[in-house]
């Protein structure tokens, strides 16, 4: 991290290892540095899974070993306006949403961003792993050092607005390297472990909790021709290349979730891992979201993955003639393509943005009848 000119920067602690050596790394390099603890989520605050207390004591904690104020804020009323009812009618649409893009977009570098200009803030700064750098006067998103760490997949959404104000202090930085720093400036979270599961809610068992918020609407388990294999709890529960909890037993390679025919209510599921209609060279992409404002041009070589632990694909953008839509073709047909996670694409490594997955395209691969995912 290099930033020539001293500013005041407001860098959200989240409680975690990565903020609070992102915040350290930052004093060092002479900048004004003020903690935010942003809370998020309250419908369960005094649940067995919600950690927000023991993250908020955490942060506290960090700020007085590194001697910078920390101030609490709530955004609960923008996370359910701005993340939350969207992640509820995606799952209800049947289809598998990620939330940690709508959080950074909407919550982090928004709510938050808008609360740090207010406080005086010159830039604001995170833990993530990414990277951020100016080109001829565009603001590039770039994948962090530490590949098993990137997170500008979950970034790309971010605008020239939001790229300018922010900070990633721990672009260059290995996480091991991370939490060395950490025990060595005595922070007591230097071995706490990541968070995972929703963003701001946490790990929870999943469809105990979106039961809370969706009714169960169980429904037959098909094979692609209609044979019937079983019984679903719910098209909302399952994602597809889903392996496990179907209760599809017998002989043979295990069963798969291929699709969601949603008019029938029905679980599309086929056997073993490399079946045809598990796989797709293409798909069909909506509300999508360009880091500069304008979209690579059509036929270019790109990387693109999507989901985010994905090894970079070959592929292109190509137009579409349905309006606000575009495809993108891949050179190797790709495994579990999922309506609603992300497809992100990459120019080496500056991250140019992404859509919404609507559906696979899997006219140009051999086997099967495809699978509607969308119908």
């Amino acid at each position: 991290m290099s930033q020539a000119r001293k500013s005041k920067v407001v860098v959200g602690l989240s409680g975690g290892v990565d903020s609070a050596v992102a915040a350290w790394l930052l004093k060092e390099a002479g900048h004004e540095v003020i903690g935010v603890f942003m809370k998020n989520w309250e419908d369960d605050d005094t649940d067995e899974h919600c950690t927000s207390r023991e993250d908020l004591v955490d942060a506290v904690s960090a700020a007085e070993v590194l001697g910078i104020e920390v101030e609490a804020v709530n955004f609960a009323a923008e996370y359910r306006e701005r993340v939350f009812s969207l992640f509820l009618a995606e799952y209800r649409a049947g289809r598998t949403p990620n939330p940690d893009v709508l959080c950074n977009s909407e919550i982090k570098f928004k709510a938050f961003l808008d609360h740090a200009i207010a406080m005086g803030a010159d830039h604001i700064a995170t833990g993530h792993y990414a990277g951020v750098r100016e080109v001829d006067g565009l603001f590039q998103l770039l994948r962090a050092q530490d590949a098993s760490k990137d997170q500008s997949y979950f970034l790309h959404r971010l605008n020239q607005v939001q790229l300018s104000r922010a900070l990633f202090p721990l672009a260059s930085w290995l996480k091991r390297d991370v939490r060395a720093c950490a025990e060595r400036i005595g922070l007591p979270l230097h071995a706490k472990k990541d968070s995972t599961g929703i963003c701001f809610i946490g790990e929870r068992p999943f469809r105990e909790f979106l039961n809370r918020y969706l009714p169960k609407e169980p429904g037959d388990m098909v094979t692609p021709d209609g044979r019937r294999m079983g019984r679903h709890l719910g098209l909302m529960y399952y994602t597809i290349g889903q392996r496990q909890g179907l209760g599809i037993g017998g002989e043979g390679a295990p069963w798969y979730v291929a699709g969601k025919r949603i008019a029938t209510n029905e679980l599309v599921v086929v056997q073993g891992h490399d079946h045809p209609a598990l796989r797709a060279d293409g798909l069909a992409a909506a509300d999508w979201s360009w880091t500069t404002g304008t979209p690579p041009a059509y036929g270019v070589a790109l990387g693109g993955k999507t989901r985010y632990r994905q090894t970079d694909a070959n592929c292109r953008l190509e137009p579409s003639s349905e309006a606000g839509m575009a495809s993108v073709r891949f050179d190797q047909p790709q495994w579990a393509i999922t309506p609603g996670q992300s497809v992100v694409l990459y120019d080496a490594d500056v991250c140019l943005g992404g859509g919404i997955i609507e559906r696979a395209l899997t006219d140009c691969v051999s086997g099967d009848q495809p699978v509607d995912q969308a119908a």
